[in-house]
């Protein structure tokens, strides 16, 4: 069991005496003196899938004005392997409109999040949800995330067993509290306590999030190694023979604390079949829980506790609890870390267009009404839509009868010239919300990169390597939620308008990047970059990609 016991983090008596994760909320959200909920509560509504956030823009402002802070929510849904229908989607479109800032901002887990939803309007909006059977439980909090699986289905015709997989887990996953429930939906409380006995998470959930992903090699578009759990898919015979299981991985970190470290998941080993891939999951989650770290919170992600214990005393605690040896890992082989833009066709004559959204934000702007497009095409009734673990969208599951009008539609409002004319670059770029609305925030991001990328984009061209598929990542802190730390470019936010360059990570998620230059703005970025292809162009190997350039770069200089 735990070590930490003694010096257990705040955190940890908040969610003990929480009543089932129920807490104060219902008081919080009574109280119309403050756009804010009472401290402890703020915890809370994580497992609930949300964040409390304010307008960092209008702080001073407000401050100046002797008003609090602007206080608002995000909600972020839970959907495992990233689907919706499109009437779920008009729902969607319609909730966005009604209650928050309007954007649809699809997220780097496969899954959607609302901003800008202020307090009496949480409760509205959840309904709302409900009546488009979505939910947001535990979307957030110290449980298991949103489970991401290989997102388009013209990849593999296994994908819809990855998929129901997915969502297999999400289930098996799920709190039993039903304070969800309680607080959103009915004012009643719906259950007797006794069926809310929880084996999985107890009354003490997890010392932190953990996040599970599934891949379909050759393509590892789910980047599957960040996870602290993953599954990688073996296929023999155009049939899935099982999964390698992998744990411990994780990009978050903290400046200045070198106990903190993005790390990859380590191999376990093979199961055959999807019975024992569950039992898998469901006790190195019930491992994580017991021996976790419970008093330091920047130390508790399973990455720490494989690496406390030891990989094999770790698999060795998982197999006496799921009464199987794990079998020597499979081989697999990733071609592949990216989304298929445009037309594909799957196994059973099924269309998927795959939009790029870039930065995941779904918005109409100036010229370019993507938004309005996507609700349009919605209207239909003839697509689903489907999410990417590069923040991008899918229309899919379109019938060839039904291709022309969606192509049309995509057209008329410029979603397909958008598409197609994207730099490689910048169709491979992945930034976090950060600035406004992230407390955690110390530099800019998704509102940034789309400027840096116009700037590096002439740099490239004048290099010959527009067409390069180069993928750049940034964070505005080092927690890691744009997944930088393992790009063949990755900037980390180190205060407003500087960040610490990273190169040297791999194109296919199998290993990280290093710190290359340190605090530096824009300038110096450019000329950097600027400096560093000029360098890979001269002596490249043949058909040797950027971040194997520079990992081999950087080992010269060492």
């Amino acid at each position: 069991m735990t070590n930490h016991k003694d010096n257990l983090s705040p955190v940890e008596r908040i969610k003990t005496q929480s009543n089932g994760l129920r807490g104060t909320l219902k008081e919080s959200l009574a109280d119309d003196f403050t756009g804010a909920i009472r401290e402890d509560d703020q915890t809370l509504i994580k497992f609930h899938g949300m964040y409390q956030q304010d307008d960092r823009d209008r702080r001073e402002e407000r401050v100046s004005k002797k008003l609090e802070w602007l206080y608002s929510y995000m909600i972020r849904l839970r959907l495992p392997g990233g689907f919706l229908t499109s009437d779920q989607w008009i729902g969607v479109n319609d909730i966005a409109n009604d209650h928050s800032t309007g954007t649809i901002k699809i997220t780097t887990r496969q899954t959607l999040q609302l901003h800008g939803i202020l307090k009496s309007h949480l409760r509205p909006t959840i309904q709302n949800f409900n009546l488009n059977h979505l939910d947001s439980i535990a979307a957030c909090g110290d449980v298991n995330r949103n489970v991401t699986c290989t997102a388009n289905p013209s990849e593999s015709p296994l994908h819809q067993q990855t998929y129901e997989l997915a969502g297999k887990i999400s289930e098996m996953c799920l709190p039993k509290t039903k304070s969800y429930y309680d607080v959103w939906i009915d004012d009643e409380l719906l259950v007797d306590r006794k069926t809310e006995e929880d084996p999985l998470y107890q009354d003490r959930y997890l010392p932190r999030k953990l996040k599970i992903g599934i891949a379909v090699p050759p393509n590892n578009d789910v980047d599957v190694f960040i996870n602290d759990i993953a599954l990688i898919a073996i296929i023999e015979n155009n049939q899935i023979v099982g999964y390698n299981i992998a744990a411990g991985g994780g990009l978050g970190a903290t400046h200045g604390n070198e106990a903190t470290y993005a790390r990859l998941a380590s191999v376990l080993g093979f199961v055959d079949s999807e019975e024992k891939a569950l039992k898998a999951v469901y006790e190195i989650i019930t491992v994580q829980r017991d021996f976790g770290n419970r008093s330091d919170r920047k130390l508790s992600r399973l990455k720490y506790t494989i690496d406390k214990l030891g990989i094999d005393q770790y698999r060795t605690e998982v197999e006496q609890r799921t009464g199987f040896s794990f079998e020597p890992a499979r081989a697999f082989k990733f071609e592949q870390r990216k989304d298929r833009y445009g037309w594909t066709k799957n196994h059973e004559g099924k269309w998927f267009y795959t939009v790029f959204v870039e930065h995941g934000r779904v918005l109409d702007i100036e010229r370019y009404p993507l938004k309005s497009g996507l609700l349009k095409i919605a209207q239909t009734a003839n697509v689903n839509f489907r999410f990417t673990c590069n923040q991008n969208l899918i229309v899919a599951d379109i019938n060839e009868e039904d291709k022309a009008t969606i192509e049309s539609l995509l057209k008329e409002y410029g979603i397909s010239d958008a598409t197609e004319k994207a730099s490689a670059l910048r169709k491979n770029s992945v930034a976090c919300v950060a600035l406004n609305t992230c407390s955690l925030a110390l530099a800019e991001a998704q509102r940034y990169l789309p400027s840096l990328v116009t700037k590096i984009e002439p740099i490239l061209e004048k290099h010959g390597l527009i067409e390069d598929d180069i993928t750049i990542r940034m964070t505005g802190c080092p927690n890691g939620c744009g997944r930088s730390p393992n790009a063949e470019i990755g900037f980390v936010g180190t205060a407003y308008g500087k960040y610490n360059l990273h190169i040297g990570g791999d194109r296919l998620g199998m290993r990280l990047n290093t710190k290359y230059r340190e605090n530096i703005g824009e300038e110096e970025i450019l000329t950097t970059l600027d400096e560093l292809f000029g360098i890979y162009v001269q002596e490249k190997h043949t058909e040797e990609t950027f971040g194997d350039f520079s990992y081999r770069y950087l080992q010269t200089l060492n």
